[in-house]
């Protein structure tokens, strides 16, 4: 091996430098179609069975994407200096490409602007609005303020503020697509797939890539749209725009600015510091253009196989140019001592002997650092499994390249006067090793008060997290949406979903309720509808139709009932009891902000009815309200084809009281006993639900599994060293740096999140390779003269520096992150430097006492340097 990278990489520097430039150069005429997702399939759990049931529901309910506008004039809502723009600015919304239709307060029927009779409302061709100028503005405003379907939905109780809702066309190829996919994995979980089927997964994967991907940049373009519409009407009043698209596309960019931003600033530290420090300009152009190279192939590895990033993948490229720069200083300070050992070798021999000397320990290092990521891997997250995958690729391309271009730059760059050549430069390190021989007893006692301290902070570590956090308060996002949690009844959406008794008791119910309201249509006309508008005999000649429960009087039945008469059982008496105190129980929860649901019709329909509705109203409710009306007040809260009704919630997104899991926990317990049904009758669906399994799945899938790749590394260790204390000895640094960053975040509250979950993977990670790193050299330098302070110095003045190094430039630079916009970025950032620092300090302070203490080599000689 060794006469091979001699022959080889070295023998020909020139060739094997243009080798990996060419490859870089290949690679980034690939990095332009580099793609960022930041779809729902890249933040959900998958596999999950809550993510199915979720898809199953939306597709009863007409749930397309939108978003959303707040507008808070100077003036009184409704005057016409307020309407007038506002009109003017839901006009201009409707002709943006991609916007299915708008609603705004100007178009929502009014039902109590003066209040309509149930005769009104059946005989009306259009239902009055805002447009209207017959319309009573003072009536209006309090039928939009005290409605319960309009207040705190789509204006604000102070009657200050509404919302227009922008909804988007529906990709349904994408649709179909999906369908496809899920329904081809949902089997080849069961069985194995038929060669057929196999080959239509992978063609439905492939179309389904290519479309996310089109249609990912269509709304990102029509995000931009809506906002230039919106600036152009902020004169008036201010707006914020929200919604999900939104989000997804400030997200991304939020990235792509600290990606390319922050990247650039990185390398220019990296500049400046590898400057500072080795006062050599080949030690800055090695192990800085090693890095750029090695970030380039992979970027642009990512872009030729489609292999998109995530706001949370984005991250591997920070981690990556922390993983290479240790490669390429290691060889470095390597190079030099040997620069200072054996001034009169060549240059290409001494490149050969420090990529020979630094191969078997930077190669474990590697290996390691591949487990720890790799333990990302077993999540169910999407964008955390893409991490710990493309950290694994990236550290083997970036060990091979460190090991081919690295020694090929040291044999071909000119050495300068032999006085500048020192490696004997007084550095931190030694300091270090001195504090360690005079006062290692400080370093066990605080080491030890540092781990109990963890533990608490450990103990006390959360997944609950606010999105909102992800945000500063300076930014659109967080604006939007603390007005809509304050002012318009929350923002993160919950469903619940109810469904009727058994199937018994559920058609005993209807028959009950049918013959009910047939006697009642025939004894007595309906309150509130003219006495001539029902006649003799309902059932032969309604002015309805010719039967009541079949296809109503406006040309369609509104829920699909083909002619069936049977009502549902939500439309009867039983069911709406039910209903109403499923209602009341969710809207009594602090938690919750707006609460919307079939028992919200039936509020505004016995209010213009004049008292509770009965079993024949509510039928007809079901069955022959206008269109708009339906659409309004029905047609999202009820299937017919699945006999369901859904509880649509808003949860208070900023609130800090907010518990996700507990709350969920809580409701539904008290939802199955209060209403004494069978918990088959009631399932939880929506984001909120998602959102909440993908923070409790963090636990089992991370931190649990942090157990087991430390015990994938001691064995690791116990291979690399031939020994179990020294093997035990490594790990107690990298359990201690680990602990010290989790019990950070639990001290701090700094929620553990899909974003912050792997810092414990990169602590991990670099941690262990300052420590193979140390080991290695300890071991060397203690075979020479058995003396272990000795060693330690030595060491210290080595690799010590190497590690030291590293850690300085990658702490200035990912320092930087800390400017970022986006939360998860400061924190990845700071994070990072605490991670660095607490792996360099267990390397070089804990580790070297504990080798003296224990002597894991052997007895040793009288040490010249003092006692242990």
């Amino acid at each position: 091996m060794s006469h091979f990278f001699r022959s080889v990489v070295l023998g020909r520097p020139i060739l094997s430098s243009g080798f990996v430039l060419a490859l870089a150069f290949l690679a980034l005429s690939q990095v332009g179609q580099l793609r960022l997702d930041a779809s729902s399939d890249a933040l959900l759990l998958q596999g999950d069975p809550d993510l199915a049931f979720y898809r199953e529901v939306s597709s009863h309910y007409d749930t397309s994407e939108f978003l959303v506008l707040t507008w808070r004039p100077q003036m009184p809502l409704l005057s016409p200096d307020s309407l007038e723009p506002l009109a003017a600015m839901v006009d201009e919304l409707t002709r943006v490409v991609g916007v299915a239709s708008v609603t705004s307060v100007l178009d929502v029927p009014l039902l109590e602007s003066p209040p309509l009779s149930l005769t009104d409302i059946s005989r009306a061709d259009a239902l009055p609005t805002l447009r209207d100028s017959s319309v009573d503005r003072g009536l209006a405003l309090r039928e939009l303020t005290q409605s319960p379907i309009y207040k705190n939905l789509l204006v604000g109780e102070a009657g200050d503020v509404t919302t227009v809702q922008v909804s988007l066309e529906r990709n349904q190829e994408l649709e179909q697509l999906l369908s496809e996919r899920e329904a081809l994995r949902a089997t080849k979980v069961l069985e194995p797939l038929s060669p057929e089927q196999t080959i239509q997964l992978s063609t439905v994967e492939a179309r389904y890539d290519q479309l996310l991907a089109q249609e990912t940049a269509l709304r990102r373009s029509l995000v931009a749209d809506v906002r230039v519409v919106a600036q152009r009407f902020r004169p008036y009043a201010e707006i914020f725009v929200g919604g999900v698209p939104m989000i997804a596309a400030d997200m991304l960019a939020f990235v792509e600015s600290d990606l390319i931003t922050f990247g650039f600033a990185i390398v220019g530290i990296m500049i400046v510091v590898l400057a500072a420090i080795f006062r050599d300009w080949r030690w800055v152009v090695a192990p800085v253009l090693n890095c750029a190279l090695t970030a380039i192939m992979m970027l642009g590895l990512l872009a030729f196989l489609d292999w998109r990033m995530t706001v949370i993948s984005s991250n591997f490229v920070a981690v990556l140019l922390i993983v290479t720069l240790s490669l390429s200083v290691h060889l470095v300070v390597r190079y030099r001592e040997l620069e200072h050992t054996t001034p009169d070798i060549d240059r290409l021999t001494r490149a050969a002997d420090a990529a020979r000397l630094m191969l078997v320990p930077c190669l474990y290092t590697a290996a390691t650092t591949i487990v720890a990521f790799a333990s990302l891997m077993v999540a169910g997250i999407q964008p955390v499994i893409d991490f710990g995958m493309m950290m694994t690729v990236g550290i083997v391309v970036g060990f091979l390249c460190t090991f081919i271009l690295v020694p090929a730059l040291m044999a071909i760059m000119p050495e300068p006067k032999r006085a500048l050549r020192t490696s004997a430069d007084p550095t931190f390190t030694r300091f270090l090793a001195l504090y360690v021989e005079r006062f290692g007893a400080v370093v066990l006692v605080v080491s030890g008060g540092l781990a109990v301290l963890a533990l608490f902070g450990i103990s006390r570590l959360e997944v609950e997290n606010r999105f909102i956090d992800y945000f500063k308060p300076s930014t659109e996002i967080y604006q939007g949406m603390e007005l809509l949690d304050a002012r318009l009844g929350g923002t993160i959406p919950l469903d619940i979903i109810l469904y009727p008794p058994t199937a018994k008791d559920d058609s005993t119910a209807a028959s009950d309720a049918m013959e009910s309201l047939k006697v009642d249509l025939v004894s007595e006309p309906i309150a509130g509808i003219d006495d001539d508008y029902v006649g003799d005999d309902p059932f032969a000649d309604d002015p309805f139709s010719d039967d009541p429960f079949a296809d109503d009087a406006f040309g369609s039945d509104a829920f699909g009932g083909e002619g069936d008469s049977t009502p549902s059982y939500w439309f009867t008496v039983q069911g709406r009891a039910l209903l109403d105190r499923a209602h009341g129980i969710v809207d009594a929860r602090p938690e919750t902000g707006k609460v919307l649901s079939l028992s919200t019709a039936f509020k505004v329909m016995d209010g213009l009815y004049g008292a509770p509705l009965g079993a024949v109203e509510m039928a007809l409710v079901q069955n022959s309200m206008p269109k708009d009306v339906n659409e309004t007040l029905v047609l999202p809260y009820f299937s017919a084809q699945n006999d369901e009704a859904r509880i649509s919630v808003r949860a208070m997104e900023t609130s800090k009281d907010l518990r996700r899991d507990q709350f969920l926990k809580e409701l539904y317990a008290t939802l199955i006993n209060e209403l004494d049904i069978e918990p088959e009758q009631l399932r939880f669906t929506s984001l909120l639900v998602l959102y909440n399994n993908v923070l409790q799945s963090l636990f089992s899938s991370q931190i649990l599994t942090l157990g087991a790749v430390f015990l994938a590394i001691g064995l690791m260790f116990w291979v690399l060293f031939r020994s179990l204390s020294l093997a035990l000895l490594a790990l107690a640094p990298n359990l201690l740096a680990a602990a010290l960053v989790l019990g950070t975040m639990g001290l701090m509250s700094i929620p553990l999140d899909i974003m912050t979950i792997t810092i414990a993977a990169i602590v991990v990670g670099i941690g262990v390779d300052d420590c193979i790193h140390y080991i290695h050299r300890f071991r060397v330098e203690f075979a020479k003269d058995a003396d272990y302070h000795a060693a330690m110095h030595r060491s210290h003045a080595s690799i010590g520096r190497a590690m030291y190094y590293t850690t300085v430039t990658v702490v200035i630079g990912f320092s930087l992150l800390m400017l970022s916009n986006f939360t998860p970025s400061l924190y990845f950032g700071a994070l990072t430097v605490m991670a660095m620092a607490a792996a360099v300090a267990g390397a070089l302070l804990l580790l070297p006492k504990l080798l003296l203490l224990f002597k894991p080599l052997g007895p040793a000689v009288v040490s010249t340097h003092g006692v242990s």
